[in-house]
């Protein structure tokens, strides 16, 4: 329910299930309330209707002996050519009409496009399936874990060459469907979207952010993004100032500082942001509950 955004964040790790075990010491640290895990659409279905949940169940396990905290990151994008990480079935079938469509990055005249590749979910065959992963997830953990998240509203998605049926209208209302299924379904546990961008949208101009954060409060849905960047300029004009003006009014707020996130200067000290410095942009301005850390923050990396 929504709350006063008043104390310090928690601090979770961010990591994958293959690393997870490595990270017994950072976990086992007074200051860590848990850890974020990602797990791909393949992994979790491996094939049609045959869902393979022992990996969070033994992430699951290992950090309750720990006392720490699970927040699963269901992921269906992905930003390496190679990683076409969904089951089989929706990239062959016809109906799923290949279950993928390429992230365009445009690097340049007879360069190869995209880097990457982003779930058809405007697709309703292809959502349908989706949302059928998030029940049986839900029937499984729903309370056992601390919370599950939906990855980054933001794709870059080459429209004039399309074949897939994209609208920017589509992609948005298919985002809304998935994650307010995924709270209908998750009674018990924290249900976050990250939001940073919408594809077509610029300042709020198709009130997708706006209608984002009106649905999360009125859904009791959790909000939060995979980069705390104090006042970068392009988040200040989409997310940023959404948070701002709903602090203490959503569910959850929680945000990541991944490997990417570190490289950033300050452009006062025109050295890499502090610990203190994400800490208090993310606590005073953006209302954070959680933050997700990379292991490779200095303050993790370089601890006795």
């Amino acid at each position: 329910m929504p709350h006063p955004a008043a104390a310090a964040p928690q601090n979770f790790l961010f990591t994958n299930s293959e690393d997870l075990p490595a990270q017994g010491p950072l976990l086992s640290r007074t200051d860590i309330a848990g850890a974020q895990v990602v797990y791909t659409w393949k992994s979790l279905e491996t094939a049609k209707d045959q869902y393979d949940f022992s990996q969070i169940e033994r992430d699951l396990e290992f950090l309750s002996r720990l006392d720490r905290k699970l927040f699963i990151q269901i992921q269906d994008r992905f930003f390496e050519v190679k990683h076409r990480n969904l089951p089989a079935y929706l990239l062959t079938e016809p109906i799923y009409r290949g279950g993928l469509v390429a992230q365009a990055d445009n690097p340049g005249e007879n360069l190869p496009e995209g880097h990457g590749w982003v779930t058809e979910q405007w697709n309703p065959a292809v959502r349908a399936r989706f949302q059928k992963l998030l029940s049986a997830l839900a029937r499984k953990f729903d309370g056992r874990v601390w919370g599950i998240n939906l990855p980054e509203s933001s794709a870059d998605i080459d429209q004039k060459n399309d074949r897939t049926g994209f609208t920017c209208d589509g992609y948005f209302e298919a985002a809304l469907e998935n994650i307010g299924h995924a709270r209908k379904v998750f009674e018990k546990s924290h249900v976050v979207q990250y939001a940073n961008f919408w594809p077509c949208e610029w300042e709020d101009d198709h009130h997708y952010m706006s209608r984002t954060f009106e649905f999360a409060q009125q859904h009791h849905i959790g909000l939060g993004g995979p980069d705390i960047v104090p006042y970068k300029k392009a988040q200040m004009k989409n997310s940023y100032p959404f948070f701002n003006r709903y602090k203490g009014k959503l569910s959850l707020v929680a945000m990541a500082v991944q490997e990417p996130t570190l490289t950033y200067t300050n452009p006062e000290t025109k050295k890499p942001f502090t610990r203190d410095e994400f800490v208090a942009f993310a606590q005073d301005y953006l209302g954070v509950d959680v933050i997700f850390w990379s292991s490779t923050s200095p303050w993790l990396r370089d601890a006795p």
